[in-house]
């Protein structure tokens, strides 16, 4: 194992990349740091959060609610809170620097290079538009397409996601689908205009099983016939497991963990990562065998720990309290961030 100071997190980064293709990655979030100005104190939300994401391949992020995903998906779709404030990083899109970006910039590069599905699509889709009339919108905004043809090119954009009699569904108000059906619009609205690069945050949130599994299947096969990268936001590891090639786990604003998915389920490093495991229900475990972690979140603010799961932590060192916090590589494909890994 090779320790790799915080100030060097794109090496390590830059290394597990590489075992994974030799091309530049489509998506690289470097050493973000952002803030939140609320009523009683400054809220650290995202602390040197690094990640990278590889044309056509499928990032999970996982980590309990609160630890800081879907503010990090936000901020590279640059929809953040007017009352965040990024202390410091950079966001890369396909060489640009979204950061840099002006808000009309930014607004062309959103729907057309960079889509995103949100977590509630009842709440997201507008509710006194007809489904249809929606996803003519996006290619009305991106696409050079003739008014004309609009219909019918929205239409096809159902017809990709498998909705059924697509014709008569794009008449359809949201609230006459059900759960998944709004959400495969959603997944055509943000497909509508192929995108580089889809984020799906918690896209199966209230779906039944059968459900999760359609969309989640629907959005594998459209990243790889599209070589469409995709950053999979979601609190289910087991689910990030079975559709992702690399994992980036998440703790109270860090990554802790990241690498290919079949090495981080097969010999997790971080503390955090192995509870998360054995928190996890599987097809052979039982009510008996499944564990809870101890502790909560930390209070993001104020003074905040070196290692912001050490007073969570059975392998907590007095070498964890000193700064920097550094990134160990166990592997070409596999980094951690903790002092003690296993």
């Amino acid at each position: 194992m090779i320790a790799v100071p915080s100030g060097r997190v794109d090496t390590a980064l830059a290394d597990v990349v590489t075992a994974h293709s030799d091309s530049r990655p489509q998506l690289v979030v470097e050493s973000l740091s952002l803030d939140f100005k609320a009523r009683h104190g400054t809220v650290s939300a995202l602390e040197d959060v690094s990640l990278t994401v590889q044309r056509g391949e499928i990032v999970g992020v996982v980590g309990e609610s609160g630890s800081g995903k879907s503010v990090m998906a936000y901020t590279v779709m640059g929809l953040v809170d007017p009352a965040a404030r990024i202390r410091a990083g950079r966001i890369t899109f396909g060489g640009t620097d979204l950061l840099k970006s002006s808000e009309a910039e930014m607004a062309e590069i959103r729907g057309r290079e960079l889509a995103m599905i949100f977590q509630s699509p009842r709440t997201a889709l507008n509710p006194i538009r007809k489904v249809g009339l929606q996803i003519e919108d996006v290619l009305r905004r991106h696409a050079a397409i003739r008014s004309q043809d609009l219909r019918r090119h929205a239409i096809q954009a159902l017809e990709r996601v498998r909705i059924p009699d697509p014709e008569r569904r794009f008449d359809a108000y949201p609230f006459e689908l059900s759960g998944g059906m709004c959400q495969r619009v959603m997944i055509a609205m943000a497909l509508a205009c192929s995108p580089a690069m889809l984020i799906a945050d918690e896209p199966t949130t209230g779906l039944d099983v059968t459900t999760q599994a359609v969309i989640m299947d629907l959005i594998r096969d459209l990243s790889r016939s599209a070589r469409m990268s995709t950053l999979l936001i979601t609190h289910d590891l087991g689910l990030a497991g079975e559709y992702c090639d690399r994992i980036a786990v998440m703790h109270a604003g860090h990554v802790v963990e990241f690498a290919a998915t079949e090495t981080l389920l097969r010999e997790p490093a971080h503390p955090y990562t192995q509870q998360l495991l054995a928190a996890t229900p599987t097809p052979r475990s039982s009510v008996s065998t499944l564990t809870s972690i101890p502790g909560q979140l930390p209070d993001l603010r104020g003074n905040l720990p070196v290692c912001r799961f050490r007073h969570r932590c059975e392998r907590a060192l007095p070498l964890c309290d000193e700064p920097p916090l550094p990134w160990t590589r166990i592997s070409a494909d596999h980094v951690v961030r903790c002092r003690n890994p296993l």
